[in-house]
């Protein structure tokens, strides 16, 4: 979902001191929209217990589903993690399938559309998602994508019949497809005001954590937004790191270049992801320099937004990546991140969706 500046700063501050104009003109916004979070939060209440009076009562898919949401508008780093356990339970002799809202896509948008993913077209990412292409390019699993998350479920199971378990990208609010194990992130950021929308970025109130089957926490710094008396968690918080890969070039994938050789050049990075400081606060982390150019998530290139800019070089995120390749420069490149997740984690996961197979054998 996409994030306008005044309402970001809104749901998750600036840093700007209480008597600043703008501190006070957002209190005052958020004032005039608590009626109507008060009524999100009644449409949420009803919506969940109309589909589960418990948990059983939403239709359940012929294989294990993991879901990998969160609380939170905005990206936390769900899809980091949906790729890290793909790979994850590859390795445990499953065959995963993936499915997505396909957000931005043209041809997701169209109603009882169920898609799959190509990912290697030029314009895939405009016409299936940005995230949704990514996960396909990443893990060469099959990944469909529309608005219904059950009826894409079955449509990928019926042309995949291999797959035996799917994990949902998003979807902790999609109440009509039974999962087997869900799982809340959260960044830096947290819960931000912990108010409902529009006043604040929560889909769901905090009291929903005593539900999930897993919280993880992405970053190291991330803490866990404070929770209202006496909810308690079914699990401690899972840890997540996301670490830097080698950059490549946009307009050759199989061109690489280490990221340190890009110290002491003019340098612009692009992040139109959820927390684009995130990205910003990595690369700053290995000592890089250079113009900040944050991005709405799920950004539309419609043209080439850094054509003007005197950088010798451009760094960006691999959500961006995928929709500049009609435009691709060869100063452009994309920094790969890999999500380092607690193996307990993985653990658990098992332990709801009938525990290890045997390991494929090794390729070759």
């Amino acid at each position: 979902m996409k994030l306008g500046r005044p309402l970001s700063a809104l749901w998750f501050g600036s840093g700007r001191p209480r008597w600043h104009p703008r501190s006070i003109a957002r209190r005052t916004l958020g004032a005039s929209l608590s009626p109507l979070s008060l009524l999100f939060r009644s449409t949420v209440a009803w919506r969940r217990k109309r589909y589960l009076g418990t948990r059983d009562a939403a239709e359940r898919l012929s294989v294990p589903v993991v879901v990998v949401g969160n609380l939170t508008v905005g990206g936390s780093g769900k899809t980091p993690l949906v790729i890290a356990l793909v790979e994850a339970l590859r390795t445990e002799g499953y065959t995963p399938g993936v499915i997505s809202r396909g957000y931005g896509g043209r041809e997701s948008r169209k109603r009882g559309a169920s898609l799959a993913v190509t990912g290697t077209d030029a314009d895939a990412a405009d016409r299936f998602g940005d995230e949704a292409v990514l996960i396909r390019l990443r893990t060469a699993a099959p990944v469909f994508v529309g608005r219904r998350r059950l009826a894409v479920a079955r449509s990928l199971l019926a042309l995949h019949p291999e797959v035996d378990v799917v994990i949902s990208d998003d979807g902790l609010q999609h109440y009509a497809l039974a999962r087997n194990f869900e799982i809340a992130v959260f960044d830096s950021r947290g819960a931000g005001n912990r108010r409902m929308l529009p006043a604040g970025p929560l889909r769901e109130p905090l009291e929903r954590l005593a539900d999930v089957d897993a919280i993880v926490l992405n970053g190291l710094d991330t803490a866990l937004p404070e929770l209202p008396d006496g909810l308690v968690p079914l699990q401690q918080p899972y840890r997540m790191e996301l670490l830097p890969g080698t950059p490549y070039r946009v307009n050759d994938p199989s061109t690489t270049r280490p990221l340190d050789s890009f110290r002491g050049r003019r340098l612009t990075a692009a992040a139109g992801i959820g927390n684009p400081q995130r990205f910003f606060a990595l690369l700053k982390g290995l000592g890089l320099s250079f113009h900040r150019m944050p991005l709405d998530d799920h950004h539309r290139y419609r043209d080439n937004p850094f054509a003007r800019r005197n950088s010798e070089a451009v760094l960006m995120t691999e959500k961006d990546a995928v929709k500049c390749a009609r435009f691709a420069e060869a100063r452009m490149w994309a920094v790969p991140v890999f999500a380092r997740v607690d193996p307990s984690l993985v653990d658990a996961i098992l332990g709801n969706i009938g525990g290890r197979k045997a390991a494929l054998p090794a390729a070759g």
